[in-house]
């Protein structure tokens, strides 16, 4: 199995164009938000935020970006190296780890970068309390929906063929 086989090349295109989507709409976070800014898209629903992350999903670990950023870095070589098993030779494999692989990419590229050297969240859910106040779900970002729907996928993936490959019972 080459590193340059056609299945490949389609991982890395679309890990390409998810790293690239991330970081254009970062950046325009970055131009038209001050850091902390929120902008009200939906009122009682839905904002853009400009919010830093120095640690993983809802802020675990905080503080730790040069860790998670080599935790990052480990798990695109775990996942490159052990992708044959996850059905990569297949289309729907192969988006499942492009939108991995550049989601990850995404975010390190964020902790990596000495002017952010944390990863940029903007992307928010939440509903009005009555007393006043709001209850979210964690801000997000381009990246972390690749990451999720890729890692989604490889589920859907791995249970479809675990249930297409068993015999029926007599």
């Amino acid at each position: 199995m080459t590193v340059f086989q056609k299945s490949n090349r389609r991982i890395a295109a679309l890990a390409l164009v998810i790293l690239a989507l991330d970081q254009f709409t970062k950046w325009v976070v970055l131009q038209t938000l001050d850091i902390n800014d929120e902008k009200i898209i939906i009122p009682g629903f839905f904002k853009f935020v400009h919010w830093v992350n120095t640690g993983a999903a809802w802020s675990r670990f905080s503080g730790n970006n040069g860790t998670l950023a080599l935790v990052a870095i480990l798990a695109l070589v775990a996942l490159f190296l052990t992708r044959h098993h996850f059905d990569s030779h297949t289309l729907s494999g192969q988006i499942a780890f492009g939108l991995i692989f550049g989601g990850i990419a995404g975010n390190l590229t964020d902790r990596l970068l000495p002017s952010r050297q944390a990863v940029v969240d903007f992307i928010y859910f939440f509903v009005n309390q009555r007393g006043g106040g709001e209850i979210g779900f964690p801000a997000f970002n381009v990246a972390d929906s690749a990451i999720c729907t890729g890692v989604g996928l490889i589920f859907l993936i791995t249970w479809k063929n675990e249930h297409s490959t068993k015999a029926p019972a007599n």
